[in-house]
């Protein structure tokens, strides 16, 4: 009995601080390009800045996840990144120049990103070891992100997107507090070794996935930069702009509960080729649309869209990446997902915004989230082929 108390007591906290955690991105993603505006940044500008995080965390990804990896220790690690995230933001919000706020936001990207690959692995590693799903630890991630979104919306409607850094402050000081209540876990006692990552790595399947899953998350983050931006050009306030926000993360919640209940009925490479669908149409959607109140309510495609490839792609590498490895993999998915194709969106979706409108940057959205629909599409075919040589089904053979 003490022993169940004791695990229940570990997957409350672990709970709670994913709640944080989110609910600080939420205010990062949501309202940090509308802090730049206010700094009076264009939006080639504030494109720049939101492809430095991208950049510098291809990097600290990476070395971070390793350095979890080498030490067996992902606690340890969240603290110290939560320590300097809030020293940085501290610092950022005394910087109005646009060289200045560059230089702080290098700074603070290499300890703000790897905070969530880390607490994924973290999730799933609690989850295993108790026997249930990882999903029900990172379902309140979006509660948190939809909490914030509306609450600090309505707030910073008030007070003005300039305090956006000071919510980030008040966050991350809860977050490493709450992170000092968390039970550390290793996943594997087996040595991590270089060697077994690139041979895992260099396996067609797994690069090709990859290279999918850039295609569709620059679909993802041109939405994510921009939406902001678009919906503020359009004549919506911080308010409407954080009920799309809200919308969105919301609808992630049901969609989780559904594939934890039979997602495993269905292979991931047809759900993630379905996603990518999702993805073309929803960007399709909000090109055609000049009404901000039409716009915020195609968030809700955010559900099958974000929620089946989130779910469904973190089942999937941990089926193709062994678990020592795990913090390294998630780590590299993160890079590709966040990193690169947030470089790569944020710099093309704020020359496009500047110079051909909000309707031009979605549709080119669409284009990649079709390619990666016909990409994973193409994956499926070939591992159905593969496995039985029949035609192809989506639901898993009994």
């Amino acid at each position: 009995m003490l022993h169940t108390a004791q695990r229940n007591n570990e997957a409350h906290w672990l709970r709670a601080f994913t709640f944080t955690i989110f609910m600080t991105t939420s205010v990062v993603v949501s309202y940090f390009p509308l802090y730049y505006k206010a700094l009076g940044f264009s939006s080639v500008q504030i494109g720049m800045l939101y492809s430095i995080g991208p950049l510098v965390s291809i990097v600290s990804n990476l070395f971070w996840g390793v350095t979890s990896d080498k030490l067996g220790t992902v606690k340890k690690v969240l603290i110290v990144l939560l320590a300097a995230q809030i020293v940085l933001s501290v610092v950022l919000s005394q910087f109005t120049s646009f060289g200045a706020v560059v230089a702080m936001l290098i700074c603070f990207y290499f300890f703000y990103f790897p905070i969530y690959p880390l607490s994924d692995s973290f999730a799933i590693i609690t989850a295993q070891s108790q026997g249930k799903s990882f999903i029900g630890i990172r379902v309140f991630g979006s509660i948190g992100f939809a909490v914030s979104a509306i609450i600090f919306g309505m707030v910073l409607r008030s007070v003005g997107a300039h305090y956006s850094v000071w919510v980030v402050v008040m966050l991350g000081i809860l977050s490493l507090v709450l992170a000092f209540f968390l039970t550390d876990k290793r996943a594997t006692l087996k040595k991590m070794e270089f060697s077994g990552l690139w041979a895992v790595l260099k396996q067609r399947e797994v690069l090709l996935f990859f290279l999918f899953v850039l295609l569709l998350a620059i679909a993802h983050r041109l939405n994510e930069a921009f939406l902001g931006l678009s919906l503020s050009q359009l004549g919506a306030d911080e308010s409407l702009i954080g009920w799309a926000w809200m919308l969105s993360a919301l609808s992630e919640i049901p969609i989780f509960f559904l594939l934890n209940a039979f997602g495993d009925k269905f292979k991931e490479l047809p759900l993630l080729a379905f996603s990518g669908l999702t993805y073309a149409i929803r960007l399709l959607l909000v090109a055609y649309m000049q009404n901000p109140v039409w716009i915020v309510s195609t968030q809700l495609m955010h559900s099958i869209s974000f929620g089946i490839f989130y779910f469904v792609a973190v089942r999937y590498i941990s089926r193709i990446i062994p678990d020592e490895y795990r913090s390294t993999g998630l780590a590299l998915y993160t890079i590709v997902w966040s990193s690169i194709a947030g470089l790569l969106s944020g710099t093309l979706g704020g020359v496009l915004l500047e110079a051909y409108g909000k309707d031009t940057v979605y549709h080119v959205g669409a284009i990649f989230a079709f390619a990666a629909c016909l990409g994973f599409m193409m994956l499926a075919l070939q591992s159905h082929y593969a496995e039985t040589g029949s035609r192809w089904p989506i639901r898993r053979r009994r």
